[in-house]
């Protein structure tokens, strides 16, 4: 996992570091005191950065070539440019889409304490392939503010475990599987909070290729891949259809979609090592609920003990059953 840090009262180095870690900007502040401090934290494509400006900082950016969120903790900020003419005012709890697609921003950071999520287009629209009738072109987000209240609670958590939880524990973020799953559950909670262009239907050739066959060689190459890092489109590709007749192929044949259907092999993966595991060792549940991508431990426990019948714990430490 990649950090960076900065701490500065003064404006000229404050801008300097802005422009190489975001994209190129002017800044201003009127106050004495023009003390900022950013912090960030890279886990694969995406990156979470904790920003805090004592001052009313004014910028003026170029184009920013990711996707990036905010979510503010305290203060106020204000952006005045989104391509629908609108100023936004953005105040503690808010989570928002910071910069418009393809175009300058500017705005006012007013004494502020926020994070700002930074993420790869292309993991967007890695993501939204796992969607029935996704077409392949790129994903676009077409709002800036979230759709729902609930929508928007769900992906202030998300962003709220990856910062405490994946950054905070470099065993954790060393674990390629489990950062790749946090990314996309990330990326799935950010196209579910805005609008954005990733719907369509599968077309005529898509069901007709959405065979028996299909899933048999599309589960194959799960169990022979379970521990590398798949998506919709791998599994696609590696079988020579599109995504979209996968998906289908395991909705009509099978009842679930590829990714739950590596998930569970993943957990057929990760009981087995607990039941091989010596429990006088230092290996942990957490350990094994990471190698195989399950990062949030409680989900994988209740997930565990459905499949069979007993707390991951209790496997480790019974070996059985």
């Amino acid at each position: 996992m990649e950090t960076l840090n900065f701490d500065s009262d003064d404006l000229e180095l404050t801008e300097e570091f802005l422009s190489k870690a975001y994209t190129r900007m002017r800044i201003g502040g009127d106050a004495a005191d023009t003390h900022a401090q950013v912090s960030r934290n890279v886990v694969g494509p995406v990156s979470v950065d904790q920003l805090e400006f004592d001052y009313d900082m004014r910028h003026d950016a170029n184009v920013l070539d990711k996707i990036c969120l905010g979510s503010v903790h305290s203060g106020t900020i204000v952006r005045q440019y989104f391509p629908d003419g609108a100023e936004g005012c953005f105040g503690p709890g808010d989570v928002f889409v910071y910069t418009p697609d393809n175009h300058p921003y500017a705005g006012v950071i007013r004494r502020s304490r926020y994070n700002l999520i930074l993420i790869e287009p292309q993991l967007l629209t890695q993501v939204a392939a796992t969607v029935p009738g996704r077409r392949p072109e790129p994903v676009r987000l077409t709002g800036d503010r979230p759709v729902s209240p609930g929508a928007a609670r769900h992906l202030r958590h998300t962003i709220a475990y990856l910062r405490k939880g994946v950054c905070a524990d470099p065993a954790l973020s060393e674990q390629p599987l489990l950062v790749s799953t946090a990314s996309q559950c990330l990326a799935a909670s950010v196209l579910n909070a805005f609008p954005n262009t990733a719907l369509t239907d599968p077309t005529i050739e898509d069901r007709h290729d959405a065979h028996p066959d299909t899933v048999r060689r599309a589960v194959a190459f799960i169990d022979d891949h379970a521990q590398a890092d798949l998506a919709v489109a791998d599994i696609a590709a590696a079988i020579h259809v599109s995504v979209r007749t996968v998906q289908l192929a395991f909705r009509r044949h099978l009842g679930t979609t590829p990714m739950g259907y590596l998930r569970r092999v993943r957990l057929t993966h990760a009981h087995a090592e607990l039941v091989a595991a010596d429990p006088t060792t230092d290996i942990t549940v957490t350990a094994i609920a990471a190698r195989w991508g399950f990062f949030q431990l409680g989900r994988f426990a209740a997930a565990y003990r459905a499949a069979y019948g007993c707390t991951p714990h209790q496997t480790l430490v019974h070996r059985g059953p």
